[in-house]
């Protein structure tokens, strides 16, 4: 594993990390240390968890939505993938009795009983904080590497008077964290310390400082910690210029940055906890290559990039018993009925488990004995099922582990696209023109800080001058000229090359948009298959530069491939340079033939088949023979090559049937365009991933209206997110 130096990740100031005296270290290692660190086979961990959704009524705070999720979110991971015991846990949320409540004086005395009365050498400890940061002035301060007067906090459920605020300061969780007798210890902070309000349809955890100075008794408390701990002022910043007190510490976002609470459809939760936690589920004895996709993956819900540091040198011991990617775990049993947790799926296939879709559930191998079905509607993260087959097992019991077995993808699955307030008196007009179009659908604004309670993937809005300046406030290139009309996301960030030019009307807009958002929804359906930890097959994708076929910039592969391969935690850049040619490699590990197509989404939203790449089309030259390797991109017959900055996506789809009617779709499409080979641009992607569907699902004669169900045995679809710089 490579190693990164004290000196080169200090260049890297201005971290949330570094404002509460940590210094930075890239995210892969830091995950990589905290599930090792959690799956040791310690003598007890204990775990301390807070979430702050319920603020005072005052003009200082806005309430929040997902932190209580996040503490679940945290407390089901801790339970059934790391083996603490729920006595262990110990949670303060604004949903817990009053003597539970996370106030300041609860938070700093559950720490200090908890964990640091408790924890012994060797033992682990974790401690979870989601929801509002701040910065408040320090009336003694201790300079820093940083020479900044001022320091980050965590704010807890009650508020201070005349000027005085009851802010947990980051000097003060260094103290805390000095003081635990075991090293294995690992915070997460779900906040942030920059902006405030609402970004879209998420809200920032954040709310400003200004005017306000730190509680007599936070300076008083600091003290006695540092009196206890014998460190003098000039020896306590030293060590918080050296990096973490003690393990590992995640934060959200840089200083600079807003971390989110996110709308998840029916739920909210904090962007970085959620795809953090859900990540987890999917490791195995090797989080690496899981870890190193979510800086990558938060792109989808937030522009925040999260952070990490601790010690480099410690070595890092966990136990050898691999433990299966596993996507749910049963919580409550009642006969032949479960309740399950769905911790381990995928943001964007969340809607595809619904009533039909089913779970496999593993025994202490990692082998399926039994199966369950979901009976209704999730709920959230809940589903209730019922058992279906019953395989090896005597009974249902809480805290066994599934794994899925098929998902159902929703037949009238819609793309919901917000109606911005700065459409004013336009708004009926936008809505109709936006209904005009199959299976999309006009959400109007709601008053209140959550514009869209039930979520949307899009917002159809101008380019107001607030908008702008806050754009320009986040350093955005290219922004659309002012009163233009576009599509931003769910976060309020521009879609590339959506928006016009101003003064044009929003029913002149929505037809200039049509067939973007048509590919949009497109792509929004081909990812509700997206299982790469719960495919069965046995395949890998890899990227690269031409002529560098030994150096990747990505790699992803199937849960079982992972599995039979012990991977090397190997991180990978992910940046794709401006103008080079690169490539593709699939490689087939099965016993039998596969059946491949791939699919690149560039940063506007367009969709385009660069595999195949030789019309008309065949099922037979979609087939990749056992154990070879299909290179996409070979120059000398297809040239693929960034030419714009952005994000990118590439989906390789595999299946162990043949493609047969995508490849019939694609081939009357290559015929009416007159092309013989070539990348392909999609101009009715519905029809086109709707084919591709009838041909994943193990239905096939259910014909176009019946929901898809698609099982994990026969698919695998594999993503590869990119950066072009």
């Amino acid at each position: 594993m490579s190693r990164i130096s004290r000196r080169h990740f200090l260049q890297f100031a201005g971290s949330t990390l570094a404002t509460l005296g940590f210094s930075q270290l890239d995210i892969i290692n830091k995950g990589n240390r905290y599930a090792k660190v959690l799956a040791q086979n310690t003598p007890r961990k204990l775990a301390l968890l807070v979430g702050i959704n319920q603020y005072p009524n005052s003009q200082r705070f806005a309430n929040l939505q997902g932190c209580v999720t996040d503490v679940d979110l945290q407390q089901e991971l801790l339970i059934h993938c790391f083996g603490f015991k729920p006595n262990d846990i110990l949670k303060l949320t604004s949903n817990e009795t009053p003597d539970k409540q996370p106030t300041r004086q609860n938070i700093l005395t559950t720490f200090e009983k908890h964990l640091i009365e408790q924890a012994k050498p060797g033992d682990v400890v974790v401690f979870h904080f989601s929801g509002h940061g701040s910065r408040l002035p320090e009336p003694d301060p201790i300079q820093t590497c940083r020479n900044d007067n001022f320091n980050s906090t965590l704010v807890p459920a009650n508020d201070g008077k005349n000027g005085v605020a009851q802010d947990i300061m980051g000097r003060t969780l260094f103290l805390l964290m000095s003081a635990l007798k075991t090293e294995n210890v690992t915070a997460v902070l779900d906040s942030c310390y920059s902006g405030g309000g609402t970004r879209g349809n998420f809200r920032v955890r954040s709310i400003p400082g200004d005017g306000l100075k730190p509680s007599p008794e936070e300076i008083a408390y600091q003290k006695r910690w540092m009196e206890q701990l014998q460190l003098s002022p000039e020896e306590l910043a030293r060590r918080r210029c050296a990096g973490v007190a003690k393990g590992v510490v995640f934060a959200s976002a840089q200083r600079d940055e807003e971390a989110l609470d996110a709308n998840l459809g029916d739920f909210s939760a904090g962007a970085f906890t959620y795809l953090m936690t859900q990540y987890l589920w999917q490791q195995t004895d090797n989080v690496e290559s899981a870890i190193a996709q979510l800086t990558n993956s938060i792109k989808s819900l937030s522009p925040q990039a999260p952070q990490a540091d601790g010690s480099l040198n410690q070595p890092v011991y966990f136990i050898n018993k691999p433990v299966p990617p596993t996507d749910a775990v049963i919580t409550k049993v009642e006969g032949d009925k479960a309740t399950l947790w769905l911790g381990g799926v995928d943001k964007e296939s969340l809607e595809a488990f619904q009533p039909g879709a089913t779970f496999a559930i593993i025994n202490d191998k990692g082998q399926p004995s039994g199966q369950l079905e979901l009976v209704s509607p999730r709920t959230g993260l809940r589903g209730e099922a019922k058992l279906v087959e019953k395989g090896a097992i005597a009974s249902l019991q809480p805290g066994m582990l599934l794994q899925e077995a098929s998902r159902i993808i929703p037949a009238s699955l819609k793309l919901s696209i917000g109606l911005d307030p700065s459409l004013a008196g336009e708004t009926n007009t936008a809505k109709q023109a936006l209904l005009s179009i199959n299976r999309l659908e006009a959400i109007p604004a709601e008053p209140g800080n959550v514009p869209y309670p039930g979520g949307v993937q899009y917002i159809f809005s101008r380019m107001t001058v607030p908008y702008e300046r806050k754009l320009q406030q986040q350093q955005v290139a290219n922004l659309p000229a002012t009163d233009s009309i576009g599509l931003f996301t769910e976060g309020l960030e521009p879609v590339p090359e959506s928006f016009g030019e101003p003064g044009e009307t929003v029913t002149k807009a929505v037809e200039r948009l049509e067939s973007k958002l048509k590919a949009l929804l497109a792509a929004r359906i081909i990812k509700m298959t997206l299982n790469a930890g719960a495919s069965e097959l046995d395949m890998e994708v890899s990227m690269n530069l031409v002529g560098q076929p030994n150096q990747p910039l990505a790699r992803t592969s199937t849960g079982r491939a992972r599995n039979d391969r012990r991977e090397s935690g190997q991180s990978y850049s992910k940046k794709l340079p401006l103008n080079q040619l690169f490539q593709f490699r699939v490689t087939n590990r099965e016993n039998s033939a596969l059946y491949f197509t791939t699919l690149l989404i560039d940063s506007t939203g367009g969709l385009v088949v660069v595999f195949p790449y030789q019309w008309p089309a065949s099922e037979e030259s979609m087939r990749l023979e056992p154990n070879q390797t299909l290179l996409i991109g070979d120059p000398e017959q297809l040239q693929l090559k960034a030419i714009q900055k952005g994000t990118g996506e590439a989906l390789v789809i595999a299946s162990r049937s043949p493609l047969k009617n995508a490849a019939k779709t694609l081939a009357s499409l290559a015929a009416e365009l007159k092309r013989s080979e070539g990348p392909m641009e999609l101009r009715e992607p519905v029809d086109v991933i709707g084919d591709l569907l009838n041909d994943l699902s193990r239905d096939r004669g259910l014909g176009a209206v019946a929901a898809k169900p698609v099982s994990a045995s026969d698919m695998a679809t594999l993503s590869i997110t990119f950066e072009v710089s």
